[in-house]
């Protein structure tokens, strides 16, 4: 997704190191992943890691959309598979993202060891609107599901 480093944050009056607002999202807000329950028993559960961790490749695929979404790096960070992870996660000040669809997933369930998530993150950047695609895979990392890489799709 995106790589300009900040720190995460929820307020409404946040800003970016480069005064981009970040994206106001509370508790009781509908959770950006698209799942229809509010953040806060949704992915935002799993970001302040009262929730466990997400039990199906799918929701942490979700809840990773939506840590972009809140610009929560540590998440991120703690859900990427280790031989993969980056130092840091850069995210661009322009960036907004709009929605996420989920179109396909392989396996990622509670009985498997390595899943997949294709999906459309929608977004709008510089005032245009765009689409990223993308096919995810994941792993289990000592029990838990993380992030390992992705293919871009057209």
């Amino acid at each position: 997704m995106s790589r300009r480093k900040t720190r995460p944050r929820t307020s409404p009056a946040s800003r970016t190191a480069q005064g981009a607002p970040v994206p106001a999202v509370t508790a009781t807000s509908p959770c950006p992943c698209g799942l229809g329950a509010a953040y806060g028993a949704c992915c935002g559960r799993f970001h302040a890691g009262t929730g466990g961790t997400a039990p199906t490749a799918e929701l942490l695929m979700r809840s990773r959309y939506s840590a972009f979404v809140v610009r929560d790096e540590a998440y991120l960070l703690r859900t990427w598979a280790p031989e993969t992870r980056p130092a840091e996660v850069d995210f661009d000040p322009g960036m907004r993202w709009a929605g996420l669809e989920i179109e396909e997933t392989g396996e990622g369930t509670a009985f498997h060891q390595h899943g997949t998530v294709t999906f459309t993150a929608r977004y709008v950047h510089g005032g245009e609107a765009g689409s990223l695609h993308e096919r995810s895979r994941f792993a289990r990392h000592e029990g838990a599901w993380v992030y390992v890489d992705g293919d871009i799709t057209d």
